[in-house]
């Protein structure tokens, strides 16, 4: 959080001096397709770096290295999920660098906030303004950077972290996909600026709400019950005791469905592309007499056209990809409890009869 926030503080400087032509918001958004480039090469070079570096890994070790999932034999499988569950790395003055949580928080995280800020700036440029559209899902994506860096520890828990290896899923999925398809809503408004009105920006600012609130409403309560048991606030909540000595809530927002935090963490999200509404444009020479044409600063002319609807396969892919990664991880998830827990897991499914959405799914 504070290596992002001494990061953006340096940008917000140069901005300060040169405005959206300050050379870093010109220099991305005019190589973007250079970066995504480097970045889909980079995610080649450390998958096999760690993967070769991961058979380095010995039984009683004393640097406590650890093989993940990526322990199968075969070649392909093991590439991709990572053999070594958390390979670090020590350098000059930083000292040791855990290189998967680096790769997501950094890069990821920080990158996805660096790409929508270069087009805001290039907006700007474009139109000399910003649309509230692209200030509000701007806002709400860093808003989300922020808070996953603040509440960092709880990748601690994560299936990312305490399961999968470092291999070429994470390691493209954290520095090319995170970053360049999350921004996708930002560039596209970056061309095709969308006015939404005081009161599409509350509807939208109140679907992030609801979102956020259960997302981490749910994640809190599970954390508080297993470390704070006696807390007024769980301490009378029903519970499944299993043999194997753990607790498995079975009350409060883990009573309405085994991962409700899975649909808050969705229904957030989508914040992120509604401003781009019926998205989809075509540029069209100066003087076209396109109705509802946007003028640009350089006289061209952006307009929907025969491309209204189009868009939406680009702005709203992040939502469907999102619900297809979350089914398939509650799907792993209950496997491995499965195997943990035994014939408690099946009890405990048995009240807990929902996996994400109460009464739906």
């Amino acid at each position: 959080m504070s290596s992002t926030v001494v990061q953006l503080a340096i940008l917000v400087a140069g901005t300060c001096f040169r405005g959206a032509d300050f050379v870093v918001w010109t220099y991305v958004s005019d190589n973007y397709l250079q970066f995504l480039t480097a970045n889909i090469i980079l995610s080649y070079i450390i998958s096999v770096y760690v993967y070769i570096y991961s058979f380095s890994v010995t039984p009683g070790n004393p640097d406590l290295r650890e093989i993940g999932l990526g322990n199968t034999g075969s070649l392909i499988y093991d590439f991709w999920i990572g053999r070594e569950l958390n390979p670090r790395i020590t350098l000059p003055f930083f000292g040791e660098v855990d290189i998967k949580t680096w790769l997501e928080m950094r890069p990821g995280l920080t990158g996805w906030i660096i790409l929508d800020l270069a087009f805001c700036a290039k907006q700007y440029r474009m139109y000399g303004y910003l649309s509230d559209s692209m200030i509000v899902t701007t806002a709400f994506q860093i808003y989300y950077v922020f808070e996953s860096q603040l509440w960092e520890t709880d990748l601690l828990t994560m299936m990312d972290v305490t399961t999968d290896g470092l291999g070429f899923m994470l390691t493209f999925g954290n520095i090319a996909w995170v970053p360049f398809l999350y921004s996708t809503q930002t560039r596209y408004l970056s061309i095709y600026p969308v006015q939404l009105g005081w009161a599409r920006c509350a509807t939208v600012a109140a679907v992030f709400a609801i979102g956020f609130y259960i997302f981490r409403s749910a994640n809190n309560q599970k954390k508080l019950f297993r470390r704070e048991p006696d807390h007024p606030s769980v301490k009378d909540m029903p519970f499944l005791q299993t043999k194997r000595g753990t607790r498995l809530l079975t009350g409060g927002w883990w009573g309405m469905s085994r991962h409700i935090n899975y649909f808050g963490d969705w229904l957030q999200g989508w914040p992120f592309s509604l401003p781009t509404g019926i998205a989809g444009y075509q540029i069209v020479t100066a003087g076209s007499a396109v109705s509802g044409a946007i003028t640009m600063v350089d006289g061209r002319e952006v307009c929907q056209g025969a491309a209204r609807g189009w868009g939406m396969v680009f702005t709203y892919f992040y939502l469907l990809y999102f619900a297809i990664l979350l089914l398939h991880r509650e799907g792993r998830d209950d496997a491995a409890c499965l195997e943990k827990y035994g014939e408690d897991w099946a009890k405990y499914k048995s009240v807990v009869r929902w996996k994400i959405l109460p009464g739906i799914y």
